[in-house]
């Protein structure tokens, strides 16, 4: 598993929130740069971000959700359609999960296990 994992959770349907796309970024010197792109699964996780063994660098990281598609093909309209997620690593070494709780008019989010 990634050292970086997410999920996204639909709160308003009860479901995993599959086919969101994800982009993982890193800040450095130049700015943000994408490190990762993939989309949630049918469980609505992204387990596989970064290869398995895959250093982490302690820095600050985004997870950058295009939540507009999903909720607009599910009939719902969007207000938030982008929602990103900024959080800072401090040790290399462990697991940062980062899931997202999702609704057309809310989200929140927390560091998981």
């Amino acid at each position: 598993m990634s050292l970086i994992t997410t999920h996204v959770l639909d709160t308003a349907r009860g479901r995993p929130a599959a086919g969101i796309a994800v982009r993982l970024e890193r800040h450095g010197e130049a700015g943000w740069t994408t490190i990762a792109e993939r989309v949630t699964d049918a469980d609505g996780r992204v387990p596989d971000l970064l290869p398995v063994g895959a250093p982490v660098e302690p820095g600050r990281y985004r997870l950058v959700f295009d939540t507009g598609r999903y909720l607009t093909t599910g009939g719902a309209k969007a207000f938030y359609p982008e929602i990103t997620v900024a959080f800072e690593i401090h040790e290399a070494r462990e697991h940062h999960h980062v899931p997202l709780l999702l609704s057309p008019y809310g989200y929140s989010t927390y560091r998981g296990s």
